[in-house]
This record gives structure tokens, sequence and C-alpha cells, in this order.
């Protein structure tokens, strides 16, 4: 599999999104800036943000910074499920792009699906006037469980580009991914590094042994392996770096294997995974 930094996939909605892409979660301020700007001198293209993480003005600000034209970088952000529906998504849409200092979002996605069916719905439709609107380039979900995509799909509305899970050896998410798949929708893999939980793990040592790489980029590169957009987060400079030296070797079949029988199921996940909302 012939993977690298520049390494992108075709959304749905016919833009490209750079494959792997930085994590901003828990990270503001001065810290985040330095993420941000590392990994654009380094070569990311895709950062991902959220207005609960309350970072997004570091993130435009690195962008602005950076000296790179704006099409040149993809820039996520997300509405969570205080913020859902219809005027009010708009208001909020507007609002991060304001905290971004963007003309338009390249993906924008509900957060979570904690706010209900009608509201979730409500937010949907929302998205889909902004991005007809040019304010957003794709629109996508994250958290969504198969129930919260077919009421989508239901009510006769495109589906997401995107459906943003955690994802990592020990939660795979596997009839979500599988759904997703058979229906267009990219996976991210936000959370990939497990958090560091499990890194002492007899397979993870195994195998970064063997391949001669620290774990965490192990676990990115079972990651892109799986055909995921993987979201790793840092807020130290070194790990920035070293989580994107994931291309100079591939892991073989055997060894994928070894990692997919990790998988813990929901109990997998590391903190909240919202997938089973009502």
């Amino acid at each position: 599999m012939a993977l690298s930094l520049t390494s992108s996939v075709t959304l749905r909605s016919g833009w490209s999104m750079p494959l792997l892409g930085l994590g901003v979660y828990q990270n503001s301020g001065p810290s985040v800036l330095t993420a941000c700007s590392t990994a654009l001198q380094v070569g990311y293209r895709h950062i991902d943000s959220a207005q609960a993480y309350r970072n997004e003005a570091e993130v435009g600000r690195a962008l602005n910074e950076s000296n790179l034209k704006r099409e040149e970088v993809f820039i996520t952000s997300k509405v969570y499920s205080a913020n859902h529906g219809y005027d009010r998504a708009l208001q909020m849409i507007d609002q991060s792009l304001h905290n971004l200092c963007l003309e338009y979002m390249d993906l924008f996605l509900i957060h979570d699906p904690l706010s209900g069916k009608e509201r979730r719905l409500a937010t949907w439709r929302a998205l889909i006037k902004a991005r007809d609107d040019g304010k957003i380039r794709s629109i996508g979900v994250s958290n969504y469980g198969i129930k919260h995509l077919e009421e989508i799909k239901g009510a006769s509305l495109e589906l997401p580009s995107v459906n943003q899970l955690e994802i990592h050896p020990f939660c795979q998410q596997a009839s979500i991914v599988n759904w997703c798949e058979q229906n267009g929708i990219v996976v991210q893999a936000y959370s990939p590094l497990d958090r560091g939980n499990r890194w002492d793990n007899p397979t993870l040592k195994e195998l970064s042994d063997k391949y001669g790489k620290e774990i965490p980029q192990i676990l990115i590169r079972w990651s892109l392996q799986r055909g995921y957009s993987p979201l790793p987060k840092s807020s130290k400079t070194d790990r920035v770096i070293s989580n994107a030296d994931v291309y100079d070797f591939e892991m073989g079949e055997e060894d994928m294997e070894k990692l997919a029988a990790l998988d813990e199921g929901s109990l997998g996940a590391v903190k909240w995974n919202p997938v089973d909302a009502a």
C-alpha cells in the first residue's frame, strides 16, 4: 500500500481530504498554536478542531502565519449537541468561520448525536444549507452509530462525507465502519493512539520491536492501512513530528490481523463513545 504524508481521499462531496490530520482536543493557548505551526512546517495539511475544544482561533492563527495558501490546508470544525437545531447550528457555523478567520471550512461535522432525532436532523439540514451557501465544502458527522446514519437516509437526505469515530485496535467499531464503507462514507479515527492507555500491550510491544517503530507510529500506521483518516493529537513538538514518520514501513497482513484481534468492542473505548445515544 503506497502511502505518504500527501496521501488523500476523495470524499463523496468531490473534495479531497488529506488522510493524516492533527487532532487538537484538550490543547489550548500557545501549546495548540505551536503544535499546529509545527505540524504545518513538517508537512501536515489537515487540522481537526471543534467548537467544544475552544481553540479555533489558535488554529486559524497558525494557518494564517504559515504562509501556506488557504487551499493547501484542510480545516475541520464541529458543532456539539448544546448548539444543535437548524437556526442555532447556522449561527454556530458563522461563529466558527469568525473564530478561524476563514471564508469557508473544508469539513464541518455534527460533533455528537446526543440532541435527539429531531434536532439531529434539523442540524444536518443546516449543514446542507451552509454547504450550499459556500461556507463549508464537505459535511459530516461524528460519533454516529448506524441508527443515526439510518435516520439521515430515512429522511431522504444526502449522507455524510465523513463519520469521525473513536477507533484504535482496542475499539474498532466494526459494524459502524462496515455500514460507512458500504455507503461511501469515509471513516476518520479520533483517539487513534488510545491515549496511551494500553501501550504496554504485548502485541504492540512486539510489533514496535519488529518494525523499529514507536508504539504510536504502529497505531497510526494500522489506521492508515485500514483505510481510515487518523487524527493523532499531541501538544509536544517531537510527538507531532514523529507521528508523521509512518511512511517508511508497511505492516504485513499477519501483523494487521494480530492488531485486529485486540478489539474489545465498546468496552475498549477510552472515554465517551455515544454511538448508541437515543
